[in-house]
């Protein structure tokens, strides 16, 4: 999305021409706005950063909570995205309009390689399947468009987490039940942050049987334009495939794919934001 300009309903712009959309366009600047920091948000504070009235903010808020598009934290305080919100961008994520380009630089990656793939991004403490192909090998761990996995113990969970700013992803780290599925999960929330820290480093993610047993997966991140990004290509087999140090030897044609992706995604430049100042 485009930048979001200052909203003051005092900017003194004709409101001629889409009289009726304003307040729908006003409602959907200040959702982009709260869902673009890295931060929740007191209604003080988003009279601050916006400079609207409060008692209109205040009304705009309510009808945002009431719609599931937001949703209170600490104790009401604090607003932040809701429920149908994230259900909302991952629909547009799955049936977005690069699919097909998408889908093809998949279908050749797992042509490359032999095993399967896949495009994620994190919503929640959960991984969603945007994209995959399956190898053709009889021996595979089957999943789907929309499948989900947890994020603290899967590559691209890892991978993207790896992003976060610390505040971001202790908050989220909190909020994740996190369930031991293989003897190899880590649940313990510093083991955690420490290896996430190490995954930013190293640019890459493995999960070595620690969501399913005899799976090991590898995960990269897709270039993203306008920050951190939250998506992620990643390849994944049977151990007797592919075992971690195997799982580094691919990553040069993981990393090709997801530039591909990336210029794919971000290869659109005017997304019509509108001007509010």
């Amino acid at each position: 999305m485009g930048e979001i300009h200052r909203i003051d309903e005092s900017n003194g712009h004709p409101t001629t021409e889409l009289p009726g959309d304003t307040p729908t366009l006003r409602l959907f600047a200040l959702l982009e706005m709260i869902a673009s920091k890295d931060q929740l948000f007191t209604l003080q504070g988003l009279v601050e950063e916006t400079g609207m009235a409060k008692p209109t903010l205040h009304r705009m808020l309510q009808q945002l909570e009431g719609a599931g598009l937001l949703t209170r934290q600490n104790n009401g305080r604090h607003y932040g995205t809701g429920v149908r919100l994230r259900r909302f961008a991952e629909n547009l994520l799955l049936n977005d309009t690069h699919h097909g380009a998408r889908h093809a630089i998949l279908r050749n990656l797992v042509a490359e390689l032999g095993e399967s793939c896949n495009v994620t991004t994190l919503s929640g403490s959960e991984v969603v399947y945007l994209d995959r192909v399956e190898t053709s090998e009889p021996l595979r761990f089957t999943l789907h468009a929309g499948s989900r996995v947890p994020a603290h113990c899967s590559a691209s969970g890892k991978m993207i987490l790896s992003q976060l700013s610390p505040a971001q992803r202790r908050r989220l780290l909190a909020r994740m039940p996190l369930e031991r599925y293989t003897t190899k999960t880590v649940t313990d929330v510093e083991l955690i942050e420490t290896e996430l820290k190490q995954v930013r480093r190293d640019g890459y993610a493995i999960d070595d049987e620690e969501f399913l047993p005899g799976l090991v997966c590898a995960a990269v991140l897709v270039p993203c334009a306008t920050g951190n990004s939250n998506l992620c290509i990643a390849v994944q087999a049977p151990v007797m495939r592919l075992t971690p140090d195997k799982a580094l030897k691919l990553l040069p044609a993981l990393r090709r794919a997801a530039d591909a992706i990336g210029e794919i995604e971000n290869e659109v430049t005017d997304d019509g934001s509108p001007d509010l100042n």
